[in-house]
């Protein structure tokens, strides 16, 4: 009996991983100036959707080989992104950030990302496909954009051995290869997502993280002001078979669901 047996060798890979620190979805948001007031936030944890590109970053790096830049853009607190990319083995970490930064528009913080990541040569750019605060889902694109490279959005399935990316399609889903350099924006994948040991929280205690910052220029947004939408009218209470005739009416004319 013969048995063909064929490998499929990867090549090692540089990859950076962009990482955002929002609020906890259970934090209390505050409002001071028209602004959300940050320093009332006492709760941050990584953007939910970055953890998938972290994790697909992982499992790429496991079957081809080569190393993880994580970055993130913040001040000192977004440090704790980082450990914790650190408690998980990524052992390049870069946080960017310059005196001033707090209103930067979304082009000045992509010029920046550009930046870290050109520094430090990745061929491959893994990031969440919107943050949980503000969920503009540009910064994948934008850093696409900057870079000259392909961009992939909306990645929901990966497989490591081939590198090969599942996305939405107009005809349901379809699959993707893709050479570098190139940029992959990631949603929610079927992997679980791995947390830290004992050890590894530890270790990433120790773990030296690099400040940098870059010239971001001058922001190209105006912010005039926002405002709060109308308040919805208070909802009509019926009570009693008497009332039936009329709710079917105004389901059927006001609501127009019937």
């Amino acid at each position: 009996m013969f048995i063909e047996v064929s490998f499929v060798a990867l090549n090692m890979v540089e990859i950076a991983v962009l990482l955002k620190q929002v609020p906890d979805t259970n934090a209390k948001i505050a409002i001071l100036g028209g602004r959300v007031d940050e320093s009332a936030v006492t709760s941050w944890v990584t953007s939910p959707y970055d953890e998938y590109a972290l994790e697909a970053a992982l499992q790429h790096i496991e079957a081809a080989g080569g190393s993880i830049t994580a970055i993130t853009l913040g001040p000192d607190r977004a440090d704790k992104v980082l450990k914790d990319a650190a408690a998980l083995g990524v052992t390049k970490l870069v946080r960017i950030w310059g005196d001033g930064w707090e209103d930067l528009d979304s082009n000045q913080v992509q010029f920046a990302l550009v930046d870290a990541v050109r520094a430090s040569g990745a061929e491959l750019v893994y990031c969440g496909k919107q943050s949980a605060d503000r969920n503009q889902g540009s910064t994948g694109p934008g850093v696409a954009e900057m870079l000259g490279a392909a961009c992939v959005v909306e990645v929901s399935e990966f497989d490591a051995s081939s590198s090969s990316y599942v996305r939405p399609a107009s005809s349901g889903s379809e699959k993707v290869t893709v050479s570098s350099p190139a940029v992959i924006t990631f949603s929610k994948t079927e992997s679980d997502l791995r947390r830290p040991n004992v050890r590894g929280i530890m270790m990433s205690k120790k773990a030296q993280i690099d400040l940098v910052s870059s010239d971001v220029g001058s922001s190209q947004v105006n912010f005039n002001g926002d405002s709060s939408p109308a308040e919805k009218p208070p909802g009509k209470t019926f009570q009693g078979s008497d009332c039936i005739p009329e709710v079917v009416g105004l389901l059927r004319d006001e609501a127009k669901v019937l």
